[in-house]
C-alpha cells in the first residue's frame, strides 16, 4: 500500500504504463468537476470510477481485496477514513468473485485518514476497507482507478 499526495503520483509512475496513465488523467483533469460515473482511459485496461457518497461507520465496513486489478483511491473532496492489513493477516469469508475481481475478509487492521488532494494505492496483496467516517458521517468524492495488473 502507497500513500501520498496527488502532487506526487507521477514519481510512481515508473511501477507501471497503465499506472502513469492513471496519474496522468488525474494531474490533468478538474477532478472535482467530473460526474459520478464510469471514465475509460485505456478501456478495460485502465478506467475511473468518479464516486459520490456519504461515509459510514466502521461497523459497516467491508475489508476487500482484488487479484486482477490495483487500486488507485484518490480523494479529490472530503476525507475518510480507510482500513488497511496484509491479506496474511486475514481470514475470508466470501471467496474471489471473478466477475467482481473482489475477494471480502475478516481482519484487524489499522486505519489511516485519506485527505482532500491525496491517494492510496492498493496491490492485490492489500486488503482495504473504504468508505470509513471520520467523527461523523459526511459527503466525499472519491476517484477509483482501476489498473490492469500486467502480467
Amino acid at each position: 500500500m502507497i500513500t501520498d499526495t496527488l502532487a506526487n503520483i507521477g514519481q510512481y509512475a515508473s511501477v507501471s504504463p497503465r499506472l502513469k496513465l492513471a496519474a496522468q488523467f488525474l494531474e490533468t483533469r478538474n477532478c472535482r468537476a467530473l460526474e459520478p460515473g464510469k471514465y475509460e482511459i485505456d478501456g478495460e485496461r485502465v478506467y475511473a470510477l468518479v464516486q459520490h457518497y456519504d461515509t459510514k461507520p466502521q461497523e459497516k465496513g467491508l475489508w476487500e481485496a482484488h487479484r486482477q486489478y490495483l487500486d488507485v483511491q484518490y480523494m479529490a473532496e472530503g476525507s475518510e477514513r480507510l482500513g488497511y492489513v496484509p491479506i496474511g493477516q486475514t481470514e475470508v469469508t466470501h471467496p474471489y468473485d471473478e466477475t467482481g475481481d473482489y475477494a471480502l475478509f475478516a481482519a484487524s487492521g489499522d486505519f489511516f485518514t485519506l485527505r482532500e488532494g491525496h491517494f492510496a494505492l492498493f496491490a492485490p496483496h492489500d486488503v482495504h476497507m473504504p468508505g470509513i467516517r471520520l467523527e461523523t458521517a459526511r459527503a466525499v468524492k472519491k476517484i477509483v482507478i482501476k489498473v490492469l495488473i500486467e502480467p
